[in-house]
């Protein structure tokens, strides 16, 4: 369609030194570039037809050969061309997204992180393969074998112990920040809040799950853990035995030699089994050599704590002593265990059994001598590799005592 617009003397088109008289000037309207970003078709062009008279006229002929210089640098739109304003609107909105979920992801990396150095998992193992193996002790034949009676004592268990290491923790953040800066709670990456909320949680679900299974032994074990570690840690009257060398030994005894065996036993025994209770020699092996191990590793693990304990007056025994002196009969305590067993495998009735327990034991009491001379008491990484090390060779008991017979 041909629009003629004639101006008679208002305005008057002025000749360019680049324009020829007859020539056609494309001229794209800004109504054009404005509505036709959606629809706009590349042969609706409006055209500008120029002369040296005082008239010019709209047409939608094409391009002539000359064209001025503000139309060679101009380039038409395209159908492609998408409003900026909605792809930035969407590009942000995308970035926003990825920002979101990457921040969540984070964060809940970050508190799973937390929770697990809160919990101390390396003490899991040992609750775990301790209780799978003090439940096979009662065990005469593989009839009495079910998956369940193994694993059901375990969760109980591991969350009453969250519960002993929380509180163990929410009670030493100012020693903490001495010797084990890297813990949540003293980083920040746990308030205390939190730290409390999970040692409740656990503590309830523990008590919750062992009343479910019917078994006074597991519900027994499982309140005497929680008084124990409370009053192992918590900084009241007549409490804190952390704070006693003595006390402090007779939890541990209590606590992970007979608590952690005794009760187990007898559930499985009694209330999975239904029969009566009889006090069997790898049990009795069992309950001194825990007994053994708990006390040794409680003087170990207090040797990277020695410069925190100080200022905070608590006197452990490698504060009494020396750590030199510590690790020495820490060492010593463990040989005599070791020659006491392989003693003991001499009489064994059962040649493999005789076997299995004097060359195992014997071979692990000169590891751990040999292991013991290389420890760098001043470098607190050598001292607690030292201390996962017989963490090692307590796990390895829960295999050899079934071979005491």
């Amino acid at each position: 369609m041909l629009l003629q617009m004639n101006l008679c003397s208002s305005f008057s088109l002025k000749y360019h030194p680049l324009q020829q008289n007859g020539t056609v000037k494309t001229f794209h309207s800004p109504l054009t570039q404005l509505y036709g970003l959606a629809n706009r078709r590349e042969s609706n062009k409006y055209s500008v037809k120029g002369s040296i008279q005082s008239s010019f006229c709209l047409t939608n002929n094409k391009i002539g050969n000359n064209e001025d210089t503000m139309n060679r640098y101009h380039k038409p739109l395209k159908k492609s061309t998408v409003p900026m304003a909605l792809q930035d609107d969407s590009a942000t909105k995308s970035q926003n997204e990825n920002i979101v979920s990457t921040s969540f992801l984070d964060f809940l990396t970050k508190k799973l992180d937390a929770f697990y150095r809160l919990s101390r998992p390396y003490a899991w193992t040992s609750i775990i393969v301790g209780i799978l193996s003090y439940s096979l002790l009662p065990i005469q034949s593989l009839a009495d074998l079910t998956p369940t009676f193994l694993i059901e004592p375990i969760v109980p268990t591991i969350m009453m112990n969250i519960f002993v290491v929380a509180i163990n923790q929410l009670s030493d953040i100012a020693i903490d920040k001495v010797n084990k800066p890297n813990l949540p709670l003293v980083s920040g990456d746990i308030s205390i809040g939190e730290a409390i909320a999970i040692a409740v949680i656990s503590t309830l679900t523990s008590l919750a799950m062992g009343v479910m299974l019917r078994s006074p032994p597991l519900v027994i074990a499982l309140i005497l853990r929680c008084i124990l570690g409370a009053a192992y840690s918590i900084d009241l009257p007549l409490l804190r035995w952390k704070a006693s060398p003595l006390m402090a030994a007779v939890a541990i005894v209590i606590g992970t030699g007979i608590n952690n065996v005794l009760p187990y036993f007898l559930h499985v025994q009694k209330y999975v089994l239904g029969r009566p209770v009889v006090f069997t020699k790898p049990l009795l092996f069992a309950v001194a050599f825990s007994a053994i191990f708990s006390i040794v590793l409680s003087f170990l693990k207090d040797i990277p704590d020695v410069e925190g304990d100080k200022k905070s007056g608590i006197r452990t025994l490698p504060v009494i002593l020396g750590k030199e002196r510590v690790l020495s009969m820490s060492t010593g305590i463990l040989l005599m265990a070791y020659a006491s067993a392989a003693l003991a495998g001499v009489f064994s009735p059962i040649l493999l059994c005789k076997l299995v327990t004097m060359i195992g034991h014997s071979v692990l009491g000169f590891i751990l001598w040999s292991k013991a001379q290389t420890v760098d008491l001043s470098n607190a990484k050598s001292t607690y590799s030292f201390f996962i090390f017989i963490f090692q060779l307590y796990y390895t008991e829960f295999f050899l005592m079934h071979f005491v017979r």
